[in-house]
């Protein structure tokens, strides 16, 4: 889970001062990545957003998915989201300063508005596409994406529900693997 959280924050093989679960999170994470941009369905729904937002599109989609995700938790996880993410919250703030600055910072950032747990509500969504918008200075426009949520909530969740199912599949098969040659 560490490894696979991190994984953005690492460059290359800079990795390798981290434990064998660590350096299995990463590769999992970079093998998602790879899964989900090449995936007919991720595309699909990037088209939606890319003449407004051009290159952009793919971080949309990754906000979107995410809250389709917290929005249906109980769908996927016996574990209560409010518990989950409070677990996590408690799992990173103790072991965030053995992580690299960017995941500290973003850590830091992730608790004190509660983000995993906030996805779930579109309030939560436009707050983090608002919060981009801003790092962008304001070249992105995703500030507004939360109208495209709002308007096409059923068709972003239908792709979503049928990618995230071949996203399971995909990701066990590949923690399989990965446990065994790394």
């Amino acid at each position: 889970m560490i490894g696979n959280f991190i994984a953005d924050h690492i460059r290359g093989n800079n990795y390798e001062g981290f434990s064998k679960k660590i350096q299995q999170g990463i590769h999992l994470h970079r093998e998602i990545d790879t899964f989900t941009d090449a995936h007919s369905i991720v595309r699909k729904s990037k088209r939606r957003l890319h003449e407004r937002y051009r290159h952009y599109d793919g971080v949309i989609i990754d906000i979107f998915y995410d809250y389709f995700l917290a929005k249906n938790w109980d769908n996927y996880s016996a574990i209560p989201l409010d518990i989950y993410t409070d677990a996590i919250n408690n799992l990173f703030a103790k072991i965030s300063s053995e992580l690299p600055i960017k995941s500290q910072q973003f850590i830091k950032y992730m608790i004190e508005y509660n983000i995993l747990f906030n996805y779930q509500f579109e309030d939560g969504i436009e707050k983090v596409l608002n919060g981009m918008n801003h790092r962008t200075k304001g070249k992105s426009q995703m500030n507004l994406a939360i109208e495209d949520l709002k308007n096409l909530t059923k068709e972003f969740e239908e792709d979503f529900t049928v990618f995230f199912e071949d996203l399971r599949n995909f990701s066990n098969q590949k923690i399989k693997e990965i446990k065994t040659t790394i």
